[in-house]
């Protein structure tokens, strides 16, 4: 049955999820110990999916491969047979229940052969879901410092997935680009660190401090929570410039661009283009 009802804010947004959001997953499974050693013996294959008649195969999917700890994340490739898979019925039920807009189920295939493989997963999907969601910051330093990972890991790559998809503002802009890397960071935890490099219409995210020189342009927070203030809608920006709690390094005019694109890879993570 064709979906005629799927718009381009809907594909931008299940290109963030698909490619952005969804393999966090692999990053919260193995910065939770308890949940990490649940995986260290299992061998399998899970995948969510969600139907459109648009696309190869008649739907999207990204599935993550499960071998004995070791975890290999698939991004926008649809795996034939998965052990586990979930299965939306559309991508605009897909999109809300991945927004926490609703709660339309999926499918679920492979459960009742594999519920302790399940279980696991739901409790690694649950937890992410939990630290994206939270209207506050957590109360551990190690969620903390985990949440500000996600923020870091999803928006570099949803402003690069935006612009690889055509979104007009985001694309234009790396039309005109020369060779340039825009970077997240804050003081003291370089293992928070990511950045995305973007040149003539090109784009790549990356993890970790950027490799080749210093960045075009660096958001650079002095700790862990004043950049979850930000990250969350708690803070001010140019109050937080104001009082050096955030840096701006390199070129500070470029710092509401990439903060127009932080903005555009939120709504569509949220969904508040459907309010």
């Amino acid at each position: 049955m064709r979906d005629v009802s799927i718009t381009q804010d809907d594909l931008y947004a299940a290109r963030i999820f698909f490619n952005s959001a969804l393999p966090l997953l692999k990053v919260v499974i193995q910065s939770k110990p308890k949940i990490k050693k649940k995986f260290e013996k299992k061998n399998l294959v899970f995948q969510i999916s969600a139907l459109y008649d648009k696309a190869p195969g008649g739907k999207m999917a990204t599935h993550f491969v499960f071998d004995r700890g070791e975890i290999t994340v698939r991004v926008s490739d649809i795996h034939p047979r998965p052990d586990i898979e979930f299965i939306f019925p559309d991508l605009k039920k897909f999109i809300i229940f991945f927004s926490g807009k609703g709660m339309p189920l999926p499918k679920m295939k492979g459960i009742v052969s594999n519920f302790g493989s399940f279980t696991a997963i739901m409790q690694g999907l649950l937890t992410m879901a939990k630290l994206l969601g939270a209207q506050d910051a957590p109360e551990s330093s190690e969620d903390q410092e985990l949440l500000v990972k996600l923020f870091f890991y999803l928006l570099p790559n949803g402003i690069s997935q935006l612009n690889k998809a055509g979104h007009e503002k985001i694309h234009d802009f790396a039309l005109k680009s020369p060779d340039r890397a825009y970077a997240f960071a804050v003081t003291g935890y370089p293992e928070l660190n990511s950045y995305i490099r973007v040149k003539e219409g090109n784009s790549k995210a990356g993890r970790g401090e950027y490799p080749r020189c210093k960045p075009f342009l660096t958001l650079r927070f002095d700790s862990v929570m004043h950049a979850l203030d930000i990250l969350m809608g708690k803070g001010d920006m140019v109050e937080y410039m104001a009082n050096k709690y955030l840096t701006v390094e390199g070129a500070p005019e470029f710092a509401g661009v990439i903060g127009e694109f932080m903005l555009a890879v939120a709504a569509y993570a949220k969904a508040t283009y459907m309010d």
